[in-house]
């Protein structure tokens, strides 16, 4: 079999293997293979590029469900994927093929020639390499890490650029502050491009508004030039363009109010309409936010449970499904939770204990970077939660269904975890 047949698997495997030894935040891996297959950053339909720490994909994907519904045809590049490679690049409105996607990675690697570069540089240069070769309305592209050196950072004239929540992740890459990591994020701004920037700290604001100004960057902020709340049971959305009466959002959380404003503001910056609009809020799917399981191995491990699945991983993303737990019906909860060790599990937790009857720590099968369940139990412990290790998460709710057959069973942690149930569930 030749290397142009072989799966997209077999080519990711091997890609794996070309990383450099040191990670640097660099561009110079991209531009040198962006060059050898003949720049297609420079040939993209409009893009929209979005960063920030938390709800980037929440509301790429409504973005996304607003200008599909009048008749756009969309790129979309995000990650991580949750069940196969392929989720990460939308190809006008759907997922990559099989044979196109081995095609493009063969080709990736041809013209990288074996030079050491990272996963996901490589793979973003196939994503552009897509979306440049197929007519398209837009580009929505989705920042990997931090902005400023993200592999996704190459292209010279965003139509328009997005800043969603931002707060302490990644701390070893991006800065230990909340300035630090803003001016790392904020570095996707562009001379002249309009910009939408949503809820931030005050830190983080002031940094993105300095480089606003030095750049001559047009900012319609959260605060300053909208609004969004919750009236009367109605998202309730107001600019300089004026007051928006909207359905609540279709993805589960308070945190998901804010994104829909800035999914909605960056819809109004381009020119769509309150129809367009209903449906980015209607029609947005995003797996793996506080999403609700109704089929495979755990459900049926536990029919009498609601099962939840959520892959936020930082102390803001605690929050939030904390938030989102304590706007529920009130039923006993129970957790399920796995994390990587690069991650800060107490701040993770500790938003969430309160609302916590117990805790089944679980290592994340198949993954070498797993903190071990031993780990996760002893933190969540120190917060004064019940805290109990399970072999499986399969064998987690098997346990909580036999103690409290009624419960809510919320898995959480990772969204490496949560990419392993769907993969689980099909």
């Amino acid at each position: 079999m030749t290397r142009a047949r072989e799966g997209s698997d077999a080519i990711l495997d091997r890609l794996m293997a070309l990383h450099p030894k040191v990670i640097d935040l660099s561009l110079d891996r991209m531009w040198r293979l962006l060059d050898r297959l003949g720049h297609p950053e420079r040939d993209l339909p409009p893009v929209i590029h979005i960063a920030g720490t938390n709800g980037k994909g929440s509301t790429l994907a409504m973005i996304r469900a607003g200008l599909e519904a009048q008749g756009a045809r969309c790129h979309a590049y995000t990650s991580p994927h949750l069940a196969r490679f392929h989720e990460r690049i939308r190809v006008a409105g759907s997922l990559i093929s099989e044979p196109d996607l081995a095609a493009l990675l063969d080709e990736c690697e041809a013209a990288n020639d074996a030079a050491p570069i990272t996963f996901f540089e490589i793979t973003t240069c196939a994503a552009l390499l897509a979306f440049a070769r197929e007519p398209a309305d837009y580009t929505l592209l989705e920042v990997g890490l931090g902005g400023r050196l993200d592999a996704t950072n190459v292209v010279a004239e965003p139509a328009l650029t997005i800043l969603t929540p931002i707060a302490l992740d990644h701390q070893s890459y991006l800065g230990d502050t909340l300035a630090a990591i803003a001016g790392e994020k904020a570095g996707i701004l562009k001379r002249g491009v309009p910009a939408i920037v949503a809820r931030q700290d005050g830190a983080a604001l002031d940094v993105i508004e300095h480089r606003a100004a030095r750049l001559g960057v047009g900012c319609e902020t959260h605060g300053q030039h909208w609004h969004v709340g919750v009236e009367h049971g109605r998202l309730a959305f107001q600019d300089e363009r004026g007051l928006l009466d909207l359905p609540l959002p279709a993805l589960a959380g308070p945190h998901q109010i804010d994104n829909a404003g800035t999914a909605i503001a960056a819809l109004r910056a381009l020119g769509a309409g309150e129809p367009a609009i209903e449906a980015a809020l209607r029609d947005a799917v995003w797996p793996a936010r506080m999403q609700r399981l109704t089929h495979g191995p755990c459900v049926d491990a536990a029919p009498g449970a609601e099962i939840l699945l959520d892959g936020g991983h930082n102390p803001a993303a605690g929050d939030a499904v904390a938030a989102t737990l304590a706007g529920m019906t009130p039923r006993e909860t129970h957790l399920v939770c796995g994390m990587l060790n690069t991650k800060d599990i107490a701040g993770y937790l500790a938003p969430l204990a309160p609302h916590a009857a117990s805790l089944a720590a679980v290592s994340i099968p198949g993954e070498a970077n797993t903190l071990p369940a031993e780990a996760t139990a002893a933190a969540a412990t120190a917060l004064g939660m019940t805290a109990r290790t399970a072999e499986t998460p399969l064998a987690a709710i098997r346990d909580i269904a036999a103690r409290a057959p009624h419960a809510r069973i919320l898995i959480c942690g990772s969204l490496y975890l949560a990419g392993r149930i769907l993969r689980d569930h099909g």
